[in-house]
């Protein structure tokens, strides 16, 4: 016979041991609220305003300027704010010093052509991994058409042509990578630190080195050259698949290796640093977690910081992996050394606070 009273006890038993679980809890109702939250906050309310810089070659025919024209009824739609850029710049390397992949370049003879009616084309540049891009096509495209429409009857006469600011790079996945090789960097030693210090901590294994000639710097230090040869070995082999395999673009540079550096030093050192002050290994897997999975979605890893909201966008800025990931795509997409230079700045100061913090806290035997 079925026993609702064993069913009852059983029941009221696995409960108190689950939710006593912290990790478990965490990823049984707080870790669904978490995404709900993040990706709430990033697509809630549409993009907002996408910053497209632009260039106008048009000189104008018959007294008009339909160049000007486009680019004004562009700058009044909701979607897209146009910033003007001299037609004296070279608009490519413009777009790779400023780090973006968005541009708008509307040609010479554009007024002459299209009052004319002769076939005539807008370069829409634009990154095949960003969906900022394809909302910049999409509005360039909608306008294009409406200008065909207003004077054409529909007819063709504005056409778009698609660019990349780094003509090597025309595949998502030459985007793509420097995206997850800072995924990489974040992940290994933050999860792995986190877990390693606590449980260490719980079994006593810290008071048992502290009896060996080992010092606590000097551990720490052989888990930050481990985790920095794995970053390498990690790095090295996403880079290999993605040319040998999907025939990649990759723009490799010395700029690359503060960044591998400084990197793993900074997530082993705040995984430590979780791990330290954390009271249990429960404890210290959920506040791993809290710390980890918004550096995830809002550090531009998976998704562009420009599609959100400009709170988020603030956030993002104050976030580590930030900087690993913008560090990363200045050297390997834009080849921008000015703004990867700030990127290594800040985040070796960031490091630096961690990795002292870490060890100021870390202790071999507890109080």
């Amino acid at each position: 016979m079925v026993s609702l009273k064993r069913i009852s006890v059983d029941f009221k038993v696995f409960s108190i041991g689950y939710l006593r679980n912290k990790f478990g809890l965490f990823f049984g109702l707080i870790f669904p609220v978490v995404l709900i939250l993040i990706f709430g906050a990033i697509f809630s309310g549409g993009t907002g305003t996408i910053n497209v810089y632009a260039q106008n070659q048009d000189t104008g025919a018959f007294g008009q300027n339909i160049g000007n024209q486009f680019l004004t009824a562009l700058n009044e739609s909701s979607t897209i704010k146009v910033i003007t850029v001299d037609v004296s710049e070279n608009f490519q390397d413009y777009l790779a010093t400023h780090s973006v992949a968005d541009g708008i370049v509307i040609p010479t003879n554009f007024t002459e052509n299209y009052i004319l009616e002769k076939q005539v084309n807008i370069t829409v540049y634009g990154s095949p991994a960003s969906s900022t891009s394809e909302i910049v096509m999409g509005t360039v495209n909608g306008y294009s058409n409406y200008f065909n429409l207003q004077r054409f009857n529909g007819t063709m006469i504005i056409g778009l042509t698609s660019a990349t600011v780094n003509t090597k790079q025309t595949a998502y996945i030459d985007f793509l990578i420097p995206g997850l090789i800072g995924f990489s960097i974040l992940t290994n030693p933050m999860f792995s630190l986190v877990n390693i210090t606590a449980d260490y901590k719980k079994n006593k294994l810290f008071k048992q080195l502290s009896l060996t000639p080992l010092t606590k710097i000097e551990w720490l230090i052989a888990k930050v050259l481990f985790y920095i040869a794995l970053s390498v070995a990690g790095f090295l082999l996403m880079v290999g698949i993605g040319v040998f395999l999907f025939e990649a673009h990759i723009t490799l540079s010395l700029w690359l290796i503060p960044f591998l550096f400084l990197g793993p030093l900074l997530f082993a050192s705040l995984g430590m640093l979780v791990g330290t002050v954390a009271k249990n290994p429960e404890t210290a897997g959920v506040i791993g977690n809290i710390v980890t999975f918004p550096m995830m979605f809002l550090a531009g890893t998976f998704f562009p910081i420009d599609i959100m909201p400009g709170y988020l966008q603030s956030i993002a800025h104050a976030l580590p992996l930030f900087y690993v990931t913008e560090g990363l795509n200045n050297v390997m997409v834009y080849n921008n050394r000015s703004n990867a230079l700030i990127d290594v700045t800040v985040l070796g100061i960031i490091t630096l606070v961690i990795f002292v913090l870490a060890v100021k806290l870390f202790k071999w035997k507890e109080d």
